[in-house]
């Protein structure tokens, strides 16, 4: 090994003293020599290293480890001035070549054939790099000390990292150009389990979208969540460099070593080396990219990729190999963890299959693939495992047996989740414990729900609140049966509950049953003062299919009272007053969801969707009845919600969310549209930031809402910008509606009236003008924060609003 970076040294020179006996090491530095007795001096010799020599014991067997120290050699000063000339696309013979490299993808890559088929091995492994030895002499994590000394030093030369994470997927995939389909058959899957504490799925799941399977041949390529443009895209000469280094003869075929970089070195574009066949086919035979130093890819601080491909019997290159090695950490300078991703394909073939292979989902597994024998490994894996790698799997199941590690999860689940288990109980969410608002002044809660220690099929959750000010208890109980044996939070679902709650909300508010008193979003801009009180009952059924479409079925019960400074008032104004207690609906719902490739993490309180380039479609329709449940008011509500994040490199990507919403019926304004609305300090998503509470209520609307995020394009060209990674990320909101002249007490006389706030009507409807308010943002900050500067524009003269705002947000971006 080398003395100073302690990596291998591949091809060594190795000699036994007076004899004829020698060797050289192989990739891994390691050699083996057979010698006799009479052996007693070997020697050691490699190009640029001082020679070593050792003397041998009378030992049937010995084991050596040999370092060597480069050697340098002082020579004299060379000064060389070169005037770098300037760069054109024009007569240039490099890119003349990559021009036909883009010419002829269409035969080339993945999509050329059509059938394929072929096995592929994928492991991937997780490092971590950092002080271990230190940490683990704290008196709690002394137990774990076998955890960090797990090392391996051959991924990343002069470094000693500690494996910590191992999956291996072996599977059977098909593909047809015509039609396009493509079907990957799991066949064994193996990975460490960490236990119930930490979703190995989700991991999994996240894994693979970071490390997104690359395409050369893409014209864009995801990795780590960003969007790269390919260096042979149809656009590619435009936004790189291309020089020929060097033409070699690999297996009979000319091959052009081709090195690319970016015309700006702060865009988020790959450098590395191109190896292009001269056969006609100017395929790709081998990539090695990697991105520049200067460019922002925050908690990424470095990736390097290497692909291999190889001729098949039709004289076309398929991939055959994949590595993908990368460094995250928070900070530049800061500890954190390397992954790496393998590939290998086995077994190509482009022969036709029947299409019979195409039935069922793309991605399926076979029943019995976690569950392969070790035996069955061994025999189908390319390559065997190392010591560290098979010490991985034996070090996660000897933490699932301490106490300690499991006592630490615990605690780490109630501060990073939210729960704390208690035996067949979870207490929770933390973060509702306590919250004021006008109404109930001080508010007190305490919550929790069953987990799978109490039944697998059974699950019951709920809290109980009480609010100083108002003096009410405030309480949510539900209890839910599970028809696939798994808990409720965990995908897919397929379960029935029933839930009843009364508790204080804020009309329009998004998600009725979330338990939104949280001690952040106590803190409101303005003066919040219209309030409900709502008791509501709701039976549902909820199914989900492994196609990630799942569909609601439900009814519910619903009785509001208008709380604070809201009442209900009956027209007409102002010759008769008719306050109402209350208003009481019974309905019938069925909601539809499809998120095709959806990906989550799943924990104890939920699931958070990875959100991906797939749409996620949204129907749901509610069929109010009068007489049901005592429910005063019939009508027909109809509700359409898509959204799709969409890339566009090398400018980043946009998160656009299309809804649209119809009310049939003649209802009052609390039975109507209540655009959401946020007073918080932090930006929402789905609400508009600075649309006041009941602000604008509608029977028919659409909605575009649009967040583009740049990924520090323009940032990055601004020195002290790029060297704080900043992003840009602009966003708007548009929403179009009406009212139709039934549900308007200016139109209609008989219905209820709007909402007055010290005697000026607070409540309107769109009318033709559409309501818009957009932003300019800064996120990245330590990593994390992102800062909105929100201007509303139209509908400026309503009374007590805010035009501009500035607000807060966590963005947890790659």
């Amino acid at each position: 090994m080398d003395s100073a970076t302690h990596s291998p040294l591949q091809n060594v020179s190795i000699v036994i003293k007076n004899s004829r006996i020698g060797g050289l090491t192989d990739a891994d530095g390691k050699f083996s020599i057979v010698a006799d007795r009479n052996a007693q001096i070997i020697t050691f010799s490699f190009t640029g290293y001082k020679s070593s020599t050792r003397k041998l014991s009378q030992n049937p067997t010995q084991e050596l480890i040999i370092f060597l120290s480069k050697s340098y050699t002082e020579l004299e000063d060379v000064i060389v001035n070169a005037k770098r000339g300037k760069y054109h696309n024009k007569n240039n013979p490099a890119v003349d070549l990559i021009r036909q490299v883009i010419a002829n993808k269409s035969k080339n890559g993945p999509g050329a054939f059509a059938y394929s088929s072929y096995e592929q091995y994928e492991k991937t492994r997780i490092f971590s790099d950092g002080p271990w030895g230190n940490i683990t002499q704290n008196f709690i994590l002394k137990k774990l000390h076998f955890f960090f000394e797990n090392t391996d030093s051959t991924i990343v030369p002069g470094k000693s990292l500690n494996s910590i994470y191992l999956q291996e997927v072996l599977s059977e995939n098909y593909f047809r150009k015509e039609p396009e389909k493509f079907k990957k058959l799991i066949i064994a899957q193996k990975s460490v389990d960490y236990g119930k504490y930490v979703d190995m799925k989700g991991i999994s799941g996240a894994l693979h979208f970071l490390y997104d399977d690359i395409n050369i041949y893409d014209n864009t390529i995801t990795a780590f969540t960003i969007q790269f443009t390919s260096p042979i895209s149809n656009i590619a000469p435009s936004l790189y460099m291309y020089f020929i280094r060097d033409t070699i003869i690999e297996n009979g075929t000319k091959i052009v070593k081709l090195y690319f970089t970016p015309r700006n070195p702060e865009d988020l574009l790959f450098r590395g080396t191109l190896y292009i066949t001269l056969d006609g086919n100017y395929a790709v035979a081998r990539i090695e990219l990697g991105v520049s130093k200067h460019a922002n890819l925050n908690y990424v601080r470095n990736f390097q990729l290497k692909q291999n491909f190889e001729k098949d019997s039709g004289q076309r290159y398929h991939l055959s190999e994949s590595d993908m090695v990368a460094f995250l950490s928070p900070f530049p300078k800061s500890a954190g963890f390397f992954g790496e991703r393998k590939i290998s394909i086995l077994h190509f073939s482009d022969s036709a299959f029947s299409d019979n292979l195409f039935r069922g989902p793309t991605l399926d597994s076979l029943p019995f693939s976690s569950h392969q024998s070790d035996q069955y490994w061994n025999e189908n894996r390319p390559d065997s495992l190392s010591k560290s790698e098979i010490k991985t799997y034996v070090n996660a199941d000897s933490l699932l047996k301490l106490r300690t590690y499991n006592r630490l999860m615990d605690w780490a689940s109630l501060y990073f989740v939210g729960y704390k288990s208690a035996g067949m109980f979870d207490i929770g969410p933390l973060r509702t414990f306590y919250s004021f608002n006008t109404v109930e002044g001080q508010r007190l809660q305490f919550g929790g729900r069953t987990n799978e220690k109490l039944s697998s099929r059974f699950f019951a959750d709920g809290y109980i609140g009480y609010g100083f000010k108002d003096e009410r208890f405030k309480y949510k109980l539900s209890g839910s049966y599970s028809f696939n044996n798994h808990s409720i939070y965990k995908f897919p679902f397929n379960y029935i509950q029933a839930s009843y709650l009364h508790d204080l909300k804020n009309p329009g508010q998004e998600d009725i049953f979330s338990n939104g008193n949280s001690f952040l979003t106590s803190f409101s801009r303005g003066y919040n003062s219209n309030w409900l009180y709502s008791d509501i009952f709701r039976l549902s059924y909820v199914h989900e299919y492994e196609s990630h479409l799942s569909y609601i079925l439900s009814t519910k019960y619903w009785r509001q009272q208008p709380a604070g400074t809201l009442y209900y008032v009956n027209g007409p104004y102002p010759t008769k007053l008719d306050t109402i207690p209350q208003i009481t609906t019974g309905e019938i719902s069925l909601s539809i969801r499809w998120a095709p490739n959806e990906q989550f993490f799943e924990n104890k309180a939920a699931r958070r969707n990875i959100v991906n380039t797939y749409p996620v479609f949204i129907f749901q329709y509610s069929k109010g009845i009068k007489g049901l449940y005592g429910g005063e008011y019939n009508y027909d509500a109809f509700h359409f919600e898509l959204f799709k994040r969409i890339p566009i490199s090398p400018l980043g990507f946009s998160d656009v969310r299309l809804s649209a919403s119809y009310l049939a019926g003649t209802l009052p304004f609390p039975l109507l549209i209540i655009h959401p609305a946020n007073k918080s300090y932090f930006y929402s998503y789905y609400s508009y930031n600075l649309m006041n509470v009941e602000e604008f209520v509608s029977d028919h609307y659409a909605g575009l809402n649009i967040d583009h995020y740049f990924n520090g394009f323009f940032f990055n060209k601004i020195p002290l910008l790029k060297k704080l990674r900043l992003r840009e990320v602009i966003a708007a909101k548009i929403l179009y509606g009406g009212l139709r002249d039934e549900n308007n007490p200016n139109y209609n006389p008989n219905q209820m009236l709007f909402p007055t706030t010290n005697g000026v009507i607070s409540t309107f409807n769109l009318d033709r003008i559409p309501y818009v308010e957009a932003s300019i943002g800064i996120y990245n900050i330590f990593s994390f924060l992102r800062i909105d500067l929100i201007k509303r524009f139209t509908y400026t003269s309503n009374p007590n609003i805010s035009t501009l705002g500035l607000l807060f947000s966590s963005n947890f971006n790659f």
